[in-house]
Parts: structure tokens; sequence; C-alpha cells
């Protein structure tokens, strides 16, 4: 079993989301705030991402934003969070807070959020991670939002072009519990299968 000190949040920053997804948002940031678990998230102060940082802040956990300097208007002011680190570009914000995440939790989003996941996935693949470590990501809804992204991620296993070792690294649960239980499951024996690896030869 892997210990999660910090696990990282992608999801949506608009506040025309569903107030389903709000909810879920919140109940996230309570539940790591009470496994002592620290978030990890974007540095947004208003969707998704306002709501999972401030729920975890107020049920007294711990949060670090990651945002690139002047790039948002509605960055979360410094003294919302724990520790709020400003870098340079969205490239840097992404490589640190996957840094300093043991692990990934996909909630509803649009194109940031699918980027993120996919990037971190593949970077699983890759053996990018610190120290080459397998991290796991975690499509989290509650009402099918994510059933088209595994559909694709089956199609593209069956096809052949995913092979079946990497399509674990996307993983999907409909509640937070179910979630935790597949990040701290360690899959150390059998993910990933890495692209660069010497016996492979590259291929």
């Amino acid at each position: 079993m892997i210990e999660l000190k910090s696990v990282a949040v992608f999801c949506a920053s608009s506040n025309d989301a569903n107030p389903s997804y709000i909810d879920l948002a919140q109940r996230v940031g309570q539940r790591l705030a009470h496994e002592q678990i620290g978030l990890v998230y974007g540095g947004g102060h208003s969707g998704l991402m306002g709501a999972v940082a401030q729920a975890t802040m107020e049920a007294g956990g711990e949060v670090t934003g990651v945002i690139p300097g002047g790039l948002f208007s509605n960055g979360i002011p410094e003294d919302e969070v724990t520790t709020l680190e400003v870098v340079a570009d969205m490239h840097q914000r992404k490589a640190r807070m996957y840094e300093l995440s043991d692990g990934f939790v996909g909630l509803p989003g649009g194109l940031g959020t699918f980027e993120e996941v996919f990037e971190a996935a593949t970077w699983t693949q890759l053996g990018l991670h610190a120290g080459g470590r397998s991290k796991t990501i975690v499509l989290l809804d509650e009402d099918g939002f994510w059933d088209g992204a595994h559909a694709l991620l089956d199609k593209a296993t069956a096809s052949g072009v995913l092979t079946k070792t990497n399509r674990p690294i996307i993983q999907g649960a409909s509640t937070i519990d179910e979630a935790l239980q597949i990040l701290r499951a360690d899959r150390a024996n059998d993910l990933p299968q890495f692209v660069t690896d010497k016996h492979n030869n590259g291929a």
C-alpha cells in the first residue's frame, strides 16, 4: 500500500459548473483534510478548483496551489491556502504539480482538465515522474461524466494502440472511498510498461 502524502486534483474552474460537481469537489476536499492528505491543485479561486481548495482549508487540511504568474485573474489569494507557488508558465505549473503529488484525481472539467489527466498518465507511462514512480490517475464522478473517456481508452486498448499494461494507469471511481483505495494500491509490479525502457530498445 502506498502512503498518500499529497494528491493533485484536476478540475474545472468554471463557475457555471453543475452544482453537484461543486458539491463533489467540496466533499473531496473535506475527505483529503480528514485523511491528512495534502491537496495540490492549480491555484484557481473559482469553480471546482476554488471549492476543493476552500473545503480542504476549512476542514483543517493543507493546500498547495500552483499558478503561472500573471496568467489568470481568478487566482486564489495567498492567505487562503497553505502555500501558493507562482511559476513561469503552464508547463512549469503541471510539472510542479506532478512533482508534489503521490497520485492524481480528475474531477469534472474541460480542456485544461483533460490535458492534465492525459499528460500525467503519459508521464507515468514514460517513467518521467520523480524516481520513475508509477502514479495512478483516478477519474472520479458520480453521474458518468467520464464514461466517454473510459470508452475511448478501452477502444484504444482493443485496437492495440494502448497496451493492456498501460490501460490501468487511468482508472475510474464513483465514490471518494473507491478513489482513495485505488490511489493507495501498490502497482509497482505491473505499471508502467515504459516506452523508454532500455530493455525495449526505445520501442
